[in-house]
C-alpha cells in the first residue's frame, strides 16, 4: 500500500484498506452472524422449562421434531432444555472469540496499512508542504489518529452489525409471539434514536476539538524536547511549563466538554430504557391475568426486552467510537489528500553519471510571484570548479542550493545539470547524485558505522574505514569504547562540533558523488576543529563539481569562482583576487572581517 501515488489516495476510504481483509471480514461476519444467534435463542429452553414442562402445554409444530428425538416425557424435555443451554453458549462463546479474534486482526493489518500509507506520503511531500505542518501534528495523525481507526475496526465495526442483527432477530421474534405487546415495546424506539443522532453529531464535533488540542499539545512537547538546549541556555524552563501547562489545561477542558456529553447520554438512554420496561413489564403482566399470555412468553419478552435494549445502548455507546474513527480518518485524509508541490513529471528519466556541469538560466523563485526570494539568475558551474557564494545574510544562498537538488521548484527559468532541466530527471536519481555537508550535522541514533553509511548502505567495512579517514574521522572514532559500532546519542549530542561535521563529511565521502553542496560546513567551529575540517574538506572536493555556502571568506578564498549575492541576486563574480581589486561588495565584506581586526591576517590571506 505504500507505493500508492498520491492522485489515488484522493478517492480511498476505510473501505478500500478493508478490502484486501475480505476473507478475514467474511468469517468474522459468520461469527457475527452464529453470535447474533446464540443471543435471540438464549431465553427459549427456560420458556421450555416453563410452559412445555411445569405447565404441561402441548408443544408447538417446530419444537417436535427435536422432542422425537429425546422422547416427550418430562424428564426428556428437560434434559433437552439443559442440552440447548449449553450448545447455545458454546456456540456464542466460539463465534464471540473468533469474532474478536478476527477483527483484531484485521485492525491491527489496517492500522499497519493506513500507517505504513501515511507515512510513506509523508515523505513524498516537498520541503514546502513541511514547513506548513507541524511536525507534533504529524505525529499525532500517525499514531493517535491511526490508532482510533483500529479501535472502531476491532470493538464496533463488526459490534455495529452485531447489535443490528441481534436487536432485528429479537423484534421479529417479537412479533411472531406478540405483534401488539411488541409493539408497546417498541414504542419508546423513535425516542431513543433521536437523543442517540442529536447526540452523535454534538460528540463528533467535541472528538474532533479534542484531537485538535492533543495535537497542539504534542507539538509543544515536541518542539521543546528537541530545543532543549536553547530551553536551558536561556534559563526558560519555567516559561514552557507554564506553556505546557496553559496548554494542557486547553486539552482538559475540552476533554471534558466532550466527556460531558458522553456522559449525557448514557443515563438519557437508561430512562428512556426504564419507560419502556415499565410499560411492557405493566402490560405484560395484564395479559397474563387474563390468560392472553403464558408467563413463559411473558418471561421469554422480558428476556428479551431486556436483550432489546443492550444492543440499543451498546449502538449509543459506540458514537463515540465512530466519531473519533470518523475525525481520525478525516485528518489522516487530509494529508494524503494534499498534492505534493514536487513530483517526478510524466515522462522524466533517471540521471545517467552527471559530470557536474551546472547552469541558472534566468532562474527566479519565491513562495509567490509577488516576494521573491531569488531573481534573475544567470551563471555557470563547469565540471569539477569549487563555487562560493557569499553575501549578507538572507540574501537568498541557502534557497540556491535548495533548487540545485529541486527541493523546490523556480517559478521562473531553468536549472540545468549538464545541459538538461533537472525537471526531466526523476527526483531521487537526481538527489542520488548530490552530497551535502550542512551548517547543521544532522546524526541519527544509531551506531557511528550506520551514520557514515546512510548515504549508500550497501557500503563495505573498508570502505567506510576510508571514508573516516579521509575525513579525518577515524582516529577518534576508534578511539569510543567500541569504535564503530558506537550508538550515537539523538542528534549527535554526545559529539563535538568538530566530530559531527568530521562524520557528515565522511558520509558525503562514501557516497561519492559527483555535485557536492556545502553550507556553512565550518560553522560554529573553533580554530583546531576548522583546519582539521578544512583538511577533510579538500580531499572530499577533489575532482567534484562543488558548491559552498559561506560568510567566512577565508572558507572560499581558493574558489575557482566566487557569486556574491545581495538583495536576492548576483552583483559580483570572479576569483578572490579579482573580486578583492574590483574594490565592490567581497571587497567591503572582506575589510569588514579582516583588515580592521587583523590587518597582517588580512594581507597573508590575499
Amino acid at each position: 500500500m505504500a507505493s500508492e501515488t498520491a492522485g489515488r489516495h484522493k478517492s480511498r476510504s476505510i473501505i478500500d484498506f478493508l478490502r484486501p481483509h475480505w476473507k478475514a471480514l467474511t468469517l468474522a461476519l459468520l461469527a457475527v452472524l452464529g453470535e447474533a444467534g446464540a443471543d435471540v435463542l438464549q431465553p427459549w429452553p427456560l420458556k421450555i422449562v416453563l410452559d412445555y414442562l411445569l405447565q404441561s402445554k402441548k408443544p408447538p409444530a417446530w419444537l417436535e421434531l427435536p422432542l422425537r428425538w429425546v422422547g416427550h416425557e418430562k424428564l426428556a424435555v428437560l434434559n433437552f432444555a439443559v442440552l440447548a443451554v449449553a450448545v447455545i453458549a458454546i456456540v456464542g462463546a466460539i463465534s464471540s472469540y473468533l469474532e474478536n479474534y478476527l477483527t483484531t486482526s484485521v485492525g491491527q493489518s489496517v492500522m499497519h496499512d493506513l500507517r505504513q500509507t501515511l507515512y510513506h506520503h509523508i515523505h513524498r511531500l516537498s520541503l514546502a508542504e513541511h514547513d506548513e505542518k507541524r511536525t507534533g501534528d504529524l505525529i499525532g495523525r500517525v499514531t493517535t489518529d491511526i490508532e482510533a481507526i483500529q479501535a472502531f475496526i476491532t470493538t464496533a465495526l463488526l459490534g455495529i452489525l452485531s447489535s443490528v442483527l441481534t436487536l432485528l432477530g429479537i423484534i421479529g421474534i417479537m412479533l411472531y409471539l406478540n405483534w401488539r405487546f411488541t409493539l408497546i415495546s417498541l414504542a419508546i424506539a423513535p425516542a431513543l434514536f433521536a437523543v442517540v443522532y442529536v447526540f452523535t453529531r454534538r460528540i463528533k464535533k467535541a472528538s474532533r476539538d479534542v484531537r485538535k488540542k492533543e495535537s497542539e499539545l504534542l507539538s509543544i512537547v515536541q518542539e521543546v524536547f528537541t530545543s532543549i538546549r536553547v530551553v536551558k541556555a536561556f534559563a526558560r524552563e519555567d516559561y514552557e511549563e507554564r506553556r505546557f501547562e496553559r496548554q494542557s489545561l486547553e486539552n482538559v477542558e475540552t476533554a471534558l466538554q466532550a466527556r460531558n456529553l458522553k456522559g449525557t447520554l448514557a443515563p438519557i438512554v437508561d430512562i428512556i430504557v426504564a419507560i419502556g420496561t415499565c410499560l411492557m413489564l405493566g402490560y405484560g403482566a395484564r395479559l397474563v391475568i387474563a390468560g392472553q399470555l403464558s408467563p413463559g412468553g411473558l418471561v421469554l419478552f422480558l428476556f428479551y426486552l431486556g436483550m432489546m435494549y443492550k444492543p440499543m445502548r451498546d449502538l449509543s455507546k459506540m458514537t463515540d467510537t465512530v466519531s473519533k474513527a470518523e475525525v481520525g480518518f478525516d485528518r489522516i485524509r487530509e494529508v494524503l489528500d494534499t498534492e505534493s508541490g514536487m513530483r517526478d513529471l510524466p515522462g522524466a528519466r533517471r540521471a545517467g553519471r552527471f559530470k557536474g556541469k551546472i547552469e541558472f538560466d534566468n532562474v527566479a523563485f519565491g513562495y509567490s510571484h509577488d516576494q521573491l526570494i531569488l531573481k534573475d539568475l544567470n551563471f555557470t558551474i563547469e565540471p569539477g570548479q569549487v563555487a562560493a557564494f557569499v553575501g549578507p545574510t538572507g540574501g537568498g544562498k541557502s534557497t540556491l542550493i535548495s533548487l540545485v537538488a529541486r527541493f523546490y521548484d523556480p517559478l521562473t527559468g531553468e536549472v540545468k545539470i549538464d545541459g538538461t532541466n533537472i525537471r526531466k530527471f526523476t527526483m531521487k536519481s537526481l538527489r542520488q547524485q548530490i552530497s551535502f555537508v550542512l551548517q547543521e550535522t544532522l546524526l541519527f541514533r544509531a551506531t557511528v558505522w550506520e551514520n557514515i553509511a546512510y548515504g549508500r548502505p550497501e557500503a563495505r567495512r573498508e570502505e567506510i574505514i576510508n571514508a573516516a579517514k579521509l575525513a579525518n574521522a577515524d582516529e577518534f572514532i576508534s578511539e569510543m569504547p567500541d569504535g564503530y559500532g558506537t550508538l550515537v546519542g539523538e542528534r549527535g549530542v554526545n559529539l563535538s562540533g568538530g566530530q559531527r561535521q568530521r562524520i557528515a563529511i565522511a558520509r558525503a565521502v562514501i557516497r561519492n558523488t559527483p555535485i557536492l553542496i556545502l553550507d556553512e560546513p565550518t560553522s560554529g567551529l573553533d580554530a583546531v576543529a576548522e583546519q582539521t575540517v578544512f583538511e577533510a574538506l579538500e580531499r572530499l572536493m577533489k575532482g567534484k563539481t562543488s558548491i559552498v555556502i559561506a560568510h567566512h571568506l577565508a572558507t572560499v578564498r581558493h574558489a575557482d569562482i566566487i557569486f556574491v549575492v545581495k538583495d536576492n541576486t548576483l552583483v559580483e563574480r570572479g576569483s578572490h583576487d579579482e573580486l578583492l581589486a574590483a574594490g565592490g561588495l567581497y571587497s567591503e565584506l572582506y575589510e569588514i572581517q579582516f583588515r580592521k581586526e587583523d590587518p597582517e591576517t588580512a594581507m597573508a590571506l590575499k
